[in-house]
């Protein structure tokens, strides 16, 4: 599937979502869409790998009929045909592809049953998810759908309305998508399209899951770059990648795209995120885009508390260690630090972040897990780079300890979940460099109505995001009102405070005026004037006028 196709995919997904969901709220209507997107991703991954299983066994079928259409599916004929194989087929298939769907919750069958209006669709749609997740999957996948509720009084007040309006979804879904490519790994992309299009619908909440993609580039460009001389270009290889506050889980996969784009290798994605709809959200998102289910790990769970297992290791010698960080947390936090989070031993060296900003607690969290060799790319509000208290304690260890890296300010209004401009703080345990790099990217962008995006031109067009990543990866000493490498000297004098615009200020310089010279100036064209209104008043006098 070609990029324009996976656009135009999302497009048209889009379209029926906007034309469906009436009145029905924008997250809401998107987890009922998403899920059923990914029951057709499964279903066509299962019959694909079942017809590789079975080989000459799989019942053939009529060429030119599309998949979406075929009724009964080659795999209920078979399970009709061969009883007494079933079991060890599911078995085989579980050990394979690590699920198994029944026959009667494939997606060509759940499609038919929607297209003929039938009253057990939602019955038969309740009975697939719950298998799904209860006997398919192994435990690391149970719940996956445990927020869709569709016998919720948002679909319809009865049971024979909320049929009926399931039957309308999942028709205008299978009809729209049948004409694109059946490649199941490229389904992810417009679900990420998806997802992008109900975050701008969602205003302020979209925070909460998604981190738009120009955005997630920059991070990912920057934490794939060589650690030591980011000039050497990208790594060939990332063993664990983690993002702490995950949500849909787009800024690992977008670490993940670049590094599969140079012919890299990449081991594993790891991911944590409280919210459980998002936490599901990000699960199917791997999935979707051909992850298989060894590949990453998404905990559940809150990321200051560190409720996950895998990372309370005490003993320094079996710690894990991610060789990239990225995030896009929650910004200015409220949380609750206390007397045994002051002895944690994320926070224990640098102090605990303040009650009314978590900002710092997040950013101390990932770096206690970056391997020495790593890097970490996090987005922040500015507030981290000047406050007083205990975040200045925070920063200025960091800084004496030559932790930071890089302060890229970025435009505002570039998020759903707020207007204000941020930045991202770039840290690394290996860093060379006596000095910070302060990129000033604030005016560079293209205004919208609604949110203001990065230029992405090409040729002499302006392109923002590439603007960034080159400056970060070629650190140049000085680029007019864009950049600066600031010596630490500089720094301490200024307080440890990293407020961009004192160190690279975008403002034009006034034109100096030599005063002097302006008056000569004034006074030559008065002796001008004087001897011209002279030599006219002879005229006058001549001609017996008034004189001026």
């Amino acid at each position: 599937m070609t990029h324009k196709e996976q656009q135009q995919l999302g497009k048209t997904l889009w379209d029926i979502a906007d034309n469906l969901r009436g009145a029905m709220n924008a997250d809401d209507f998107r987890d009922y869409m998403l899920s059923f997107l990914f029951l057709r991703y499964l279903s066509f991954n299962y019959e694909a790998s079942a017809q590789k299983e079975l080989g000459k066994d799989y019942p053939s079928t009529s060429s030119g009929i599309k998949s979406d259409s075929i009724v009964p599916p080659p795999l209920e004929i078979w399970y009709k045909n061969n009883k007494n194989e079933v079991e060890e087929f599911e078995k085989q298939m579980r050990r394979k592809v690590h699920y198994v769907i029944k026959p009667q919750h494939l997606w060509s069958n759940i499609t038919e049953l929607a297209r003929t209006q039938n009253g057990e669709l939602l019955i038969t749609l309740e009975a697939g998810f719950r298998y799904i997740e209860n006997e398919s999957f192994e435990s690391a996948f149970q719940g996956l759908f445990s927020e869709i509720n569709l016998n919720s009084e948002k679909l319809g007040k009865t049971s024979t309305e909320r049929n009926k309006k399931l039957c309308i979804i999942i028709q205008k879904i299978a009809e729209g998508i049948s004409d694109f490519s059946q490649k199941v790994d490229r389904l992810g992309d417009a679900y990420e399209y998806l997802i992008g299009q109900f975050a701008a619908g969602s205003g302020k909440k979209a925070g909460e899951f998604y981190t738009p993609q120009q955005i997630s580039t920059i991070l990912s460009e920057i934490v794939t770059l060589d650690s030591q001389d980011p000039t050497m270009g990208k790594k060939n290889k990332l063993d664990k990648v983690l993002d702490f506050a995950c949500g849909s889980g787009s800024l690992l996969l977008n670490v993940r795209t670049r590094i599969k784009d140079n012919e890299g290798n990449i081991g594993k994605l790891y991911g944590q995120e409280k919210n459980i709809t998002t936490y599901n959200l990000a699960r199917m998102n791997m999935l979707l885009h051909g992850m298989k289910d060894t590949e990453f790990e998404i905990f559940h769970g809150d990321t200051l508390e560190n409720q996950w297992s895998m990372l309370k290791e005490m003993n320094p010698s079996k710690k894990i260690e991610f060789d990239a960080i990225v995030a896009n947390p929650p910004f200015s936090l409220r949380w609750e630090p206390n007397d045994i989070l002051a002895e944690d031993f994320r926070f224990k060296s640098y102090g605990l972040a303040p009650k009314s900003a978590a900002d710092f607690a997040f950013l101390l969290h990932g770096f206690h897990y970056l391997a020495q060799e790593g890097t970490m790319a996090i987005i922040l509000p500015h507030g981290v780079l000047f406050r007083g208290g205990a975040e200045e304690r925070i920063r200025t260890k960091l800084l004496k300890d030559n932790n930071i890296d890089a302060v890229i300010g970025l435009p505002s209004n570039l998020f759903y979940s707020t207007g204000i401009p941020v930045c991202i703080l770039v840290l690394k345990k290996c860093k060379k460099q006596n000095d910070v790099l302060f990129i000033n990217a604030c005016e560079h962008y293209e205004k919208g109505k609604r949110q203001n995006t990065l230029r992405e031109g090409e040729g002499d067009e302006p392109n923002d995001i590439q603007k960034i990543v080159d400056t970060y990866k070629y650190r140049p000493e000085y680029i007019e009102r864009y950049a600066r490498r600031v010596s630490m000297d500089e720094i301490e004098k200024n307080g440890y405070n990293l407020n961009i615009s004192r160190y690279v200020s975008t403002s034009v310089d006034e034109i100096k005026i030599d005063l002097k010279a302006v008056n000569s100036k004034l006074n030559s064209i008065n002796e001008i004037i004087k001897t011209n209104t002279d030599k006219h008043n002879e005229f006058l006098k001549e001609l017996g006028l008034p004189l001026i």
